[in-house]
């Protein structure tokens, strides 16, 4: 197969638009059949809005479970680039080895773990006793395609990694496309519900999953998947480069979980189911920001990863310089998108005008301050990408720390709606001194001391 991309040749900004792209589509898409989700369960006859607002307690945890994928996937994914741009193939081989039965042994772990506790984990995380057996339903089918999950999203990474974009892309299209026209079929037309639902995510999975595997072992990729050569030494490697985006996804479905308990909290029995399916359409949009941003900051480690293994400084300042004002670019467009047509958004969710009224009030106070959002995606990917975790993870915990700390003075201050201003507040402050530290610390990293 003819590679797409020169990652130590091709010019930089070309590059950058021929990786970001479609690593942005690839998540947009992939957020989009999300959306699809959860558009028709909270259009299910009479229970919609419970029901989605089930299946929100859900996605935090859900997408928890997938950060495992980015923990092996984003982890092994760069060193693998560095190692190609130093020309020592044998070791990217035994890199993608390494993750791939990692990937593999994490998903039986979770599953063993999680199934038997689920129902006091939803509870805790905010699951009341008239949402909790939609949550439990949904959550309960989506268990059993966990592998699936984490071997399509992980080792998709690692043809990304070798300039394999569009075929990355295509890995997400045929997992989206299928779960669109699985959806209504399992849910209205088979009557199942939001059990059917589940069902059609897990399918449409497999199939995506079955498409990475059998792309990773052919004839004509350079590095292919291989068997043995499994070495503690190389797992704990891709663990420390993972641990970053692990943790980035890992804390913001914390901080998501902890919202929805807070909300049922200072809501009280009144308005805490409202305020919850609230969330849950607001955080579909802002899905809808930050994983095709995370496509374009994630998607293009490979470029820097590559070019600083191959010490060529020079290409990677270009990169970075291309990265932030494509993402910048990005996220001013999805602030105008959310203030002005954000009520759009809203009625795929719900008719009901009470509950459309708060939750597009809810999205423009949590997009306030995505433009600068930007910076702070693009200098901790960057840091990750070039195996810097001491600044990137440090960097990354500070957004949640502030985050936190607002999301439990706001609401016994000014009550439960203010819980939705911890977002803004974290968007701006954390970039600001992103920029600082990033100033100073790629001066030392590109000396290659």
């Amino acid at each position: 197969m003819v590679l797409e991309n020169d990652l130590g040749n091709d010019d930089i900004k070309q590059l950058v638009l021929r990786i970001a792209l479609p690593s942005m589509l690839a998540q947009f898409v992939s957020v989009f059949y999300s959306i699809i989700d959860r558009m028709y369960i909270g259009n299910i006859a009479q229970v919609g809005s419970i029901a989605l607002a089930g299946v929100g307690i859900c996605g935090p945890v859900i997408t928890m479970i997938g950060s495992i994928a980015s923990l092996v996937g984003i982890g092994g994914a760069p060193l693998m680039s560095m190692r190609l741009g130093e020309n020592r193939k044998e070791e990217a081989t035994k890199i993608m080895a390494n993750a791939f039965l990692m990937l593999i042994i994490f998903s039986i772990i979770s599953i063993g773990i999680i199934y038997p506790i689920r129902l006091p984990m939803l509870q805790l995380f905010g699951a009341s006793p008239t949402t909790l057996p939609y949550a439990d339903t949904y959550f309960s089918v989506y268990l059993t395609g966990t592998i699936f999950a984490l071997l399509a999203t992980g080792m998709n990474q690692f043809i990304i990694c070798q300039g394999y974009s569009k075929v990355g892309m295509k890995s997400v299209l045929i997992g989206a496309i299928l779960n669109i026209i699985l959806d209504p079929i399992f849910i209205f037309y088979f009557h199942m519900g939001v059990k059917g639902a589940a069902i059609a995510t897990v399918l449409s999975q497999l199939a995506s999953c079955i498409f990475v595997i059998y792309f990773l072992m052919g004839e004509n990729i350079p590095v292919r998947i291989r068997f043995g050569n499994y070495h503690l030494k190389t797992m704990l490697k891709i663990l420390k480069i993972g641990m970053t985006p692990f943790l980035i996804i890992a804390f913001d479905n914390i901080m998501i979980i902890a919202m929805n308990a807070l909300l049922q909290r200072y809501g009280g029995a009144s308005e805490g189911d409202l305020l919850v399916t609230c969330a849950t359409i607001a955080q579909s949009f802002m899905l809808v920001v930050t994983m095709p941003l995370g496509g374009i900051t994630g998607g293009t480690q490979t470029i820097l990863a590559f070019n600083y293994g191959a010490k060529q400084p020079d290409r990677v300042k270009k990169a970075e310089k291309y990265i932030v004002l494509l993402s910048l670019l990005y996220t001013t467009l999805l602030f105008f998108l959310a203030w002005f047509a954000g009520s759009i958004f809203v009625r795929l969710f719900t008719s009901d005008a009470v509950l459309a009224k708060e939750a597009f009030k809810a999205i423009r106070i949590c997009t306030l301050m995505i433009i600068p959002l930007a910076v702070q995606y693009t200098i901790v990917d960057g840091l990750t990408g070039l195996g810097q975790v001491q600044y990137s993870l440090p960097l990354s915990m500070l957004r949640k720390t502030i985050y936190f700390i607002a999301l439990f003075i706001l609401p016994s201050i000014f009550g439960a709606r203010a819980i939705f201003y911890a977002e803004p507040i974290s968007d701006i402050l954390s970039p600001l001194i992103s920029c600082i530290v990033y100033y100073f610390a790629m001066k030392k990293i590109l000396k290659y001391s």
